[in-house]
Protein backbone atom coordinates (compact mmCIF):
# COMPACT_ATOMS: atom_id res chain seq x y z
CA UNK A 1 0.00 0.00 0.00
CA UNK A 2 1.72 2.93 -0.59
CA UNK A 3 2.10 5.70 1.67
CA UNK A 4 -0.75 8.30 1.47
CA UNK A 5 -0.83 12.05 3.42
CA UNK A 6 -2.84 11.81 6.63
CA UNK A 7 -5.53 14.13 5.13
CA UNK A 8 -6.33 12.61 1.95
CA UNK A 9 -6.69 8.78 4.25
CA UNK A 10 -8.88 10.78 6.96
CA UNK A 11 -11.14 12.14 3.52
CA UNK A 12 -11.22 8.84 1.91
CA UNK A 13 -12.11 7.03 5.27
CA UNK A 14 -14.92 10.00 5.42
CA UNK A 15 -16.42 9.11 1.99
CA UNK A 16 -16.20 4.91 2.68
CA UNK A 17 -18.05 5.61 6.20
CA UNK A 18 -20.65 8.27 4.76
CA UNK A 19 -21.93 5.48 2.36
CA UNK A 20 -24.29 2.93 3.40
CA UNK A 21 -21.82 0.44 1.34
CA UNK A 22 -17.92 0.95 0.80
CA UNK A 23 -19.13 0.45 -2.87
CA UNK A 24 -21.49 3.70 -3.10
CA UNK A 25 -17.92 5.94 -2.47
CA UNK A 26 -16.00 4.62 -5.49
CA UNK A 27 -16.12 7.19 -8.07
CA UNK A 28 -15.82 10.03 -4.77
CA UNK A 29 -12.66 7.43 -3.73
CA UNK A 30 -11.40 7.45 -7.68
CA UNK A 31 -11.69 11.18 -7.89
CA UNK A 32 -9.52 11.84 -4.69
CA UNK A 33 -6.91 9.98 -5.54
CA UNK A 34 -6.71 11.37 -8.91
CA UNK A 35 -6.98 14.63 -7.29
CA UNK A 36 -3.50 13.61 -5.34
CA UNK A 37 -1.63 10.98 -7.85
CA UNK A 38 -2.83 13.20 -11.13
CA UNK A 39 -4.25 10.52 -12.54
CA UNK A 40 -5.47 6.77 -11.95
CA UNK A 41 -2.16 4.64 -11.87
CA UNK A 42 -2.45 1.17 -10.84
CA UNK A 43 -1.12 1.80 -7.23
CA UNK A 44 -4.64 4.22 -6.89
CA UNK A 45 -6.64 1.41 -8.14
CA UNK A 46 -4.92 -1.01 -5.91
CA UNK A 47 -5.54 1.18 -3.05
CA UNK A 48 -9.32 2.12 -3.99
CA UNK A 49 -9.93 -1.66 -4.41
CA UNK A 50 -8.67 -2.22 -0.77
CA UNK A 51 -10.50 0.09 0.96
CA UNK A 52 -13.95 -0.28 -1.11
CA UNK A 53 -13.85 -4.27 -0.62
CA UNK A 54 -13.79 -4.02 -4.67
CA UNK A 55 -11.32 -5.85 -7.48
CA UNK A 56 -9.29 -3.18 -9.72
CA UNK A 57 -11.50 -4.67 -12.67
CA UNK A 58 -14.50 -3.15 -11.20
CA UNK A 59 -13.05 -0.01 -10.63
CA UNK A 60 -11.15 0.28 -14.14
CA UNK A 61 -14.94 -0.62 -15.32
CA UNK A 62 -15.91 2.38 -13.53
CA UNK A 63 -12.40 4.82 -14.29
CA UNK A 64 -12.72 4.14 -18.25
CA UNK A 65 -16.60 4.52 -18.12
CA UNK A 66 -16.06 8.57 -16.36
CA UNK A 67 -14.69 10.95 -18.89
CA UNK A 68 -13.18 13.13 -16.38
CA UNK A 69 -11.26 9.94 -14.66
CA UNK A 70 -7.53 9.14 -16.27
CA UNK A 71 -6.34 5.65 -16.69
CA UNK A 72 -2.96 7.67 -18.40
CA UNK A 73 -0.79 10.62 -17.29
CA UNK A 74 -2.46 13.93 -18.36
CA UNK A 75 -1.32 17.24 -17.76
CA UNK A 76 -1.17 19.00 -14.58
CA UNK A 77 -4.04 21.35 -16.42
CA UNK A 78 -6.70 18.91 -17.98
CA UNK A 79 -8.78 20.93 -20.56
CA UNK A 80 -11.96 19.81 -21.77
CA UNK A 81 -13.25 22.47 -24.58
CA UNK A 82 -17.16 21.86 -25.35
CA UNK A 83 -17.09 20.93 -28.83
CA UNK A 84 -21.29 21.42 -29.07
CA UNK A 85 -22.53 23.04 -31.51
CA UNK A 86 -23.98 26.17 -29.59
CA UNK A 87 -20.19 26.82 -28.95
CA UNK A 88 -19.40 26.58 -32.17
CA UNK A 89 -21.91 29.32 -33.45
CA UNK A 90 -20.71 31.57 -30.84
CA UNK A 91 -16.97 31.58 -32.30
CA UNK A 92 -15.87 31.29 -36.13
CA UNK A 93 -12.59 29.09 -34.75
CA UNK A 94 -13.06 26.48 -33.16
CA UNK A 95 -11.75 27.42 -29.92
CA UNK A 96 -10.48 23.50 -29.44
CA UNK A 97 -8.62 23.92 -32.55
CA UNK A 98 -7.16 27.34 -31.05
CA UNK A 99 -5.71 25.88 -28.27
CA UNK A 100 -4.03 22.62 -30.31
CA UNK A 101 -2.21 24.82 -32.58
CA UNK A 102 -1.25 27.31 -29.60
CA UNK A 103 0.21 24.64 -27.43
CA UNK A 104 0.87 22.24 -30.36
CA UNK A 105 -0.68 18.85 -29.41
CA UNK A 106 -3.30 16.54 -31.30
CA UNK A 107 -6.35 16.72 -29.99
CA UNK A 108 -6.24 14.01 -26.83
CA UNK A 109 -2.04 14.98 -26.13
CA UNK A 110 -0.46 16.79 -24.12
CA UNK A 111 2.41 19.57 -23.66
CA UNK A 112 5.66 18.35 -23.66
CA UNK A 113 6.29 20.32 -20.28
CA UNK A 114 2.99 17.79 -19.21
CA UNK A 115 1.36 21.27 -18.20
CA UNK A 116 -2.02 20.98 -20.50
CA UNK A 117 -4.00 18.13 -21.81
CA UNK A 118 -6.53 19.17 -24.31
CA UNK A 119 -9.84 17.19 -24.89
CA UNK A 120 -12.91 17.45 -26.74
CA UNK A 121 -16.33 17.58 -24.55
CA UNK A 122 -19.33 16.77 -26.32
CA UNK A 123 -20.98 19.54 -24.41
CA UNK A 124 -20.22 20.92 -20.49
CA UNK A 125 -23.55 22.38 -19.85
CA UNK A 126 -22.61 26.15 -19.85
CA UNK A 127 -24.55 27.48 -23.51
CA UNK A 128 -25.26 30.43 -22.61
CA UNK A 129 -22.02 31.48 -21.90
CA UNK A 130 -20.50 29.97 -25.11
CA UNK A 131 -17.55 28.77 -26.17
CA UNK A 132 -16.93 26.96 -22.89
CA UNK A 133 -14.46 25.05 -21.41
CA UNK A 134 -13.40 22.87 -18.33
CA UNK A 135 -9.79 23.59 -16.93
CA UNK A 136 -9.63 21.23 -13.71
CA UNK A 137 -13.22 21.12 -13.32
CA UNK A 138 -13.73 25.09 -13.42
CA UNK A 139 -15.70 26.61 -15.81
CA UNK A 140 -14.25 29.27 -18.40
CA UNK A 141 -16.57 31.19 -20.87
CA UNK A 142 -17.19 33.50 -23.37
CA UNK A 143 -13.83 32.54 -24.73
CA UNK A 144 -11.69 34.27 -26.98
CA UNK A 145 -8.40 33.12 -28.68
CA UNK A 146 -6.82 36.63 -26.31
CA UNK A 147 -9.06 34.94 -23.19
CA UNK A 148 -7.19 31.86 -23.93
CA UNK A 149 -3.51 33.02 -24.69
CA UNK A 150 -4.12 35.10 -21.04
CA UNK A 151 -5.47 32.26 -19.39
CA UNK A 152 -3.01 30.02 -20.49
CA UNK A 153 -0.48 32.68 -19.46
CA UNK A 154 -2.44 32.83 -15.64
CA UNK A 155 -2.08 28.88 -15.54
CA UNK A 156 1.94 28.72 -16.35
CA UNK A 157 3.12 31.01 -13.45
CA UNK A 158 1.18 29.06 -10.66
CA UNK A 159 1.91 25.70 -11.49
CA UNK A 160 2.09 23.39 -8.42
CA UNK A 161 3.09 19.59 -9.07
CA UNK A 162 0.65 16.89 -7.80
CA UNK A 163 2.42 13.55 -6.73
CA UNK A 164 3.16 11.02 -9.81
CA UNK A 165 2.94 7.65 -9.17
CA UNK A 166 5.79 5.18 -9.12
Amino acid sequence: MPTLPTALVDELDRLVTQAAKPKEAAVDVLYALQQHYGYLCDEALHYAAKLLDMTTLELESLATFYDYLYRRPVGRYVIHVCDSVVCWMFHQDSIFDYLCRKLGVPPGGTTDDGLFTVLPAACVGNCHNAPTMLINGRFYDRLTPERVDALLEELRSGVEEPVRCK
